[in-house]
């Protein structure tokens, strides 16, 4: 009998460990939470970012959103052929003996593509300097300062296969 009532106490210490875990995390896990999508406090979508900074009005945030939509075409058809060079570029370690012409050829392909990215970057932020009035020039120009470090792609590490 005195085993069984041990047994009892602990199978209930458990459930109440159990039940303080469960509503301890219930509990901190609703507080500030945040939907995965929300950025941290402070951060903003470059958009927002470009909007604000440069105090656009209406009729420049419309066309500002054009800009944004060729942009991201652009940007997408040439990580696209990106993505396709460098699949023919590892397909070749199929082979026995690389094909060293092939192999360079598509390496320049790629970095080609890549030169192609930073240019159409560049010719956006063209693109948006000429939506801007003459009085939002200076604000442009503090902008330029800080494009490198607001847009660039903090994407957390990849996993390494080695």
């Amino acid at each position: 009998m005195e085993k069984t009532k041990l047994l009892t106490i602990t199978v209930i210490g458990l459930l109440l460990l159990n039940f303080a875990t469960l509503g301890f995390l219930f509990i901190s896990g609703t507080k500030g939470h945040k939907p995965p999508h929300d950025r941290p406090e402070g951060r903003h979508e470059p958009k927002e970012i470009i909007i604000e900074r440069l105090h656009f009005d209406a009729n420049q945030q419309k066309e500002y959103g054009q800009l944004i939509e060729w942009h991201r075409g652009e940007i997408r058809q040439l990580e696209d052929s990106i993505r396709v060079s460098k699949n023919e570029l590892y397909m070749l370690l199929n082979n026995d003996i690389v094909d060293e012409k092939a192999k360079v050829t598509l390496i320049n392909e790629i970095a080609l593509f890549q030169k192609q990215i930073e240019a159409t970057h560049f010719k956006h932020f063209v693109d948006i300097k000429k939506l801007c009035k003459p009085e939002q020039q200076v604000y442009f120009n503090e902008l330029t300062e800080e494009l490198g470090r607001l847009f660039s792609r903090n994407k957390p590490p990849r996993p390494r296969h080695e």
